[in-house]
């Protein structure tokens, strides 16, 4: 059984989702998110959390269901496992950009006790039951970030883009501070060369037009990009939301704003060429 569980992220339908197969979830979620996934999982214990990087709205809630279910394996790539185990940095990294909103938005972030981590490298097969997945290092939107395909699906996280489905929108979820558009065009490539038969993502969804998304991402990545280098935050963001208005309606569009708000998405592009700018500089 492969299907995606609703956080109902702040009470909004198709922000956060959490891909349950089997007995493998992958993408909890945050912790504010706990109470609708424990509803759908009902008496159904997991086995083990596939986190494909660990920003708050993904792994968030990783540590509570492991307090809950202390057998709970969890798989993070080897960037991202310390901060799991001791999040301090990661913690005070997200303060930065959410504030008083923390509690909020995400809710209590468990340590994950380090018994429980198993550190992935990208190239391997795991294997629960009769489910295998296959790992692959995905970098671009976070360098902690891996993607998995198992039986044609490949779970992309936030590297093959946001899109409230059955929008056709596509966007790249672009929060400081890991974005590289090098890594990122890298990583659609992978993605494209596992040549799977749909895209989940965690916001929101699965998608069968691989190859049309996959290019959808890489476009729109280039393009914003290329704004955020030559236009101020205001005039960034009066662009991004037109394309928003012109290709999704007022439901989707709340969703896409919640699951990547305006003001983070240019400064992470903000930050890419500052970045690069600082290597010119020094070269």
């Amino acid at each position: 059984m492969t299907r995606i569980i609703d956080g109902l992220h702040l009470g909004r339908e198709r922000v956060i989702g959490c891909w349950q197969v089997g007995e493998v979830l992958i993408d909890p979620g945050p912790a504010s998110c706990m109470g609708a996934l424990l509803e759908a999982l009902g008496d159904e214990r997991p086995r083990a959390l596939l986190l494909t990087h660990i920003h708050l709205d993904h792994a968030g809630a990783s540590g509570s269901l492991v307090r809950r279910w202390p057998d709970l394996e969890v798989y993070v790539h080897e960037r991202g496992a310390r901060h799991m185990i001791d999040p301090g940095r990661l913690l005070d990294s997200a303060r930065r950009l959410y504030g008083t909103a923390m509690e909020r938005l995400w809710g209590e972030f468990v340590p994950v006790p380090a018994e429980r981590v198993h550190v992935l490298r990208g190239g391997e097969r795991l294997a629960f039951g009769a489910d295998t997945f296959e790992v692959a290092y995905t970098p671009g939107h976070a360098w902690h970030h891996v993607s998995y395909l198992h039986d044609g699906t490949a779970f992309v996280g936030d590297v093959g883009g946001v899109r409230i489905m059955p929008s056709p929108v596509v966007i790249p979820p672009t929060p400081p501070p890991d974005i590289d558009l090098e890594a990122w065009h890298g990583s659609l490539e992978l993605i494209r060369r596992w040549a799977p038969e749909r895209l989940a993502m965690t916001h929101f969804g699965a998608s069968e037009e691989v190859a049309a998304q996959l290019d959808a991402v890489k476009e729109r990545l280039d393009r914003w990009a290329a704004l955020a280098r030559d236009h101020g935050e205001s005039g960034w963001i009066e662009a991004i939301r037109a394309e928003l208005d012109s290709g999704a309606d007022d439901d989707a569009i709340g969703a896409y704003l919640q699951a990547v708000p305006s003001d983070q998405a240019y400064a992470g592009l903000r930050r890419y060429w500052d970045k690069q700018a600082e290597r010119s500089s020094l070269s």
